[in-house]
């Protein structure tokens, strides 16, 4: 009688040698899925979506539960977002075998999948995360083990169940997906440097992407945001106050690519902290202001506590009361240097607000901002899209993987809502500005090894026609 074969993904993986157990299972399950063929991988990778997009209510329940950070319905978005969206941006892709071929100039590309691949998963999107990494890791044949976050653990793991047992019911090998039930800087490292791990997905804290780039290994991890947003006299002021409220209330101001500061020209200063007062922001006064800076930067870090709270909660935190129907603290600024803790990225509702003397200026500020503490990552400008000038100006001053023009910057620097040709991602490249391997919206195609067939072909040989012929 055969022995009952024993899934490696339901054990409990807690310590160096089960990894190593899992990591040999998880290579030997990738080892038979890059044999597999287009149709394969497609019936894989819709299955695994759809079952994703259904349990997308209670998997934003257990993140929200677990964690204590963000808003329950926006999570059930960004699970949303992360299945559907990515399905049908990547449905019709080719992964498989050739996925480009000139035959005249006798050139193909093949694609080939990486390996396995080790992914570190945030606090802040446990669950959206998963379902990204999963499916673009299934959609290029490759496997994948998720490091979860400490405060996070059962939400992740749940999702990566999710994922795994769709796949396999729908083809794929046993163990294609895999994860550490109980994680530690010890496995996380182990995993990130075993060598059948052949790429790194990192997504996280500075300290975790930085030791993912310094593991040996290639990685694609992203830097942090502090995302600077310009609005300047021609905008269209009611739209972009609107918009800026939509994205930095989006559960509770947890997305990276959130806006952190505002920087208003001079000219248009009163009327837009009177429209965004209309709309919802709270703004501190002085003595207020001193008491959310003690609580929000805590030994010259962000208080982690804060993360993901509602405003009332940290003004709470802070020992104060802000009146009801108030979504965001409103803080007004005129410092933007490593002494002021509302210059940095604060993962949370509290918005900083700066007067700009003119577009130039305001350039300027949105400017040492993103280099204190975002570089690489994303800015915004609102303004008037027939002065083309302003547009390109900001551009070329930023430093950002994404320059977002009258948009939400959480919602457009994602991908795929506002502009659909910028790529749907849940991890966002900031390139060598943020010490990153890509400034990209990273996808399908950084999950690829690409081979290319160059076959021979005689280039045209010019030659001179004599003066006289004979």
């Amino acid at each position: 009688m055969a022995e009952a074969k024993v899934e490696v993904g339901d054990r409990v993986i807690d310590s160096v040698a089960a990894l190593d157990d899992l990591i040999g299972q998880v290579a030997k399950a990738q080892e038979l899925f890059k044999a597999y063929s287009q149709e394969q991988v497609d019936a894989i990778f819709r299955a695994a979506a759809l079952k994703a997009n259904e349990n997308r209510i209670p998997l934003a329940q257990l993140a929200f539960n677990e964690t204590g950070m963000g808003i329950l319905e926006d999570k059930v978005v960004k699970n949303h977002y992360a299945s559907e969206e990515i399905y049908h941006k990547y449905k019709d892709a080719k992964t498989c075998g050739i996925i480009q071929e000139d035959v005249a100039n006798g050139l193909k590309i093949v694609a080939e999948p990486l390996g396995v691949l080790a992914g570190v998963i945030p606090t802040t999107n446990p669950t959206s995360t998963v379902i990204f990494k999963s499916l673009i890791a299934l959609k290029t044949r490759n496997a994948i083990i998720f490091s979860p976050h400490p405060r996070a653990v059962k939400s992740t793991i749940a999702a990566a169940k999710i994922m795994r047992d769709a796949a396999v019911a729908t083809g794929a090998p046993q163990d294609i997906i895999g994860w550490i039930d109980t994680p530690t800087l010890e496995l996380t490292s182990h995993l990130m440097q075993h060598p059948k791990v052949a790429s790194i997905l990192a997504t996280g804290g500075p300290g975790m992407v930085r030791a993912a780039y310094t593991s040996g290994k290639p990685a694609i991890g992203v830097g942090a945001g502090n995302v600077a947003v310009v609005i300047d006299e021609t905008a269209d002021l009611k739209m972009a106050v609107s918009s800026v409220i939509l994205s930095k209330t989006f559960d509770n101001g947890m997305i990276c690519a959130s806006e952190q500061s505002v920087i208003l020209v001079d000219e248009i200063y009163d009327t837009a902290i009177k429209e965004f007062d209309h709309r919802g922001v709270y703004f501190v006064n002085d003595k207020e202001k001193q008491k959310l800076g003690a609580v929000i930067f805590q030994n010259g870090k962000l208080n982690a506590k804060i993360v993901g709270q509602s405003a009332a909660t940290i003004a709470e935190m802070a020992g104060f009361k802000i009146p009801e129907g108030k979504k965001i603290l409103g803080v007004k600024e005129e410092k933007y240097d490593p002494q002021s803790p509302f210059a940095f990225e604060k993962l949370s509702p509290v918005l900083t607000f700066y007067k700009a003397d003119d577009f130039a200026h305001a350039t300027d500020i949105a400017y040492q901002l993103v280099m204190l503490a975002g570089a690489g990552h994303s800015s915004a400008l609102y303004t008037d899209e027939r002065r083309s000038e302003r547009i390109d100006a900001f551009a070329k001053r930023l430093p950002t993987g994404r320059i977002i023009i009258n948009s939400p910057s959480s919602h457009g620097g994602i991908g795929d809502l506002y502009n659909f040709r910028l790529d749907p991602s849940l991890t966002i490249g900031c390139g060598s500005w943020g010490n990153n391997s890509t400034s990209e919206n990273v996808g399908m195609k950084h999950l690829l090894n690409y081979k290319t067939v160059a076959a021979r072909r005689e280039n045209m040989l010019w030659f001179k026609i004599p003066p006289k012929i004979y």
